[in-house]
């Protein structure tokens, strides 16, 4: 498979799951008397997770693309969000992600969302790689920097 063809395949993995989160039926009674607080908390980590999404987008300004293949006129963002985080896009999906398995119930929401979980790392690792590759120095930068979820301190 090309280099195209695979980064292509896991944009609509991607986005077949994300779909399959919203759009899989809900059953928020399963967690209870804990569901309305659950369900509220839920929509806190969504509207945070969107929030992360949109100033991330705005961050990578021309180097934006959903392919974890790099454009070939942009450049390596590392400040502000991407200071704490190599991939804030994946950390804002998955911090959504949990508000929705908080909001609709947990039963298919917590698979689906493991399944991202696993798609977003193997999407990562390849982009990493590309982008080791185009920017020597990625590398360092990685080193110091995690991938999906920013440390609580310095």
């Amino acid at each position: 498979m090309n280099l195209n063809a695979r980064a292509a395949s896991y944009v609509l993995m991607q986005f077949i799951l994300l779909a399959l989160l919203i759009l899989a039926p809900r059953d928020a009674s399963l967690y209870g008397g804990a569901q309305v607080p659950l369900s509220i908390l839920g929509l806190v980590f969504i509207a945070g997770g969107m929030g992360v999404i949109l100033y991330s987008f705005f961050a990578l300004g021309r180097s934006l693309t959903a392919s974890p293949v790099p454009k070939e006129d942009g450049e390596l963002v590392t400040k502000g969000l991407y200071s704490r985080v190599r991939h804030p896009i994946y950390f804002g999906l998955l911090l959504a992600s949990i508000g929705v398995v908080l909001d609709a119930g947990p039963w298919p929401q917590f698979a689906i969302f493991l399944l991202l979980l696993v798609l977003l790392n193997i999407k990562a690792s390849f982009e990493e790689e590309l982008l080791a590759k185009r920017y020597p120095e990625y590398r360092e930068y990685a080193k110091k920097t995690p991938r999906f979820f920013p440390r609580l301190s310095s």
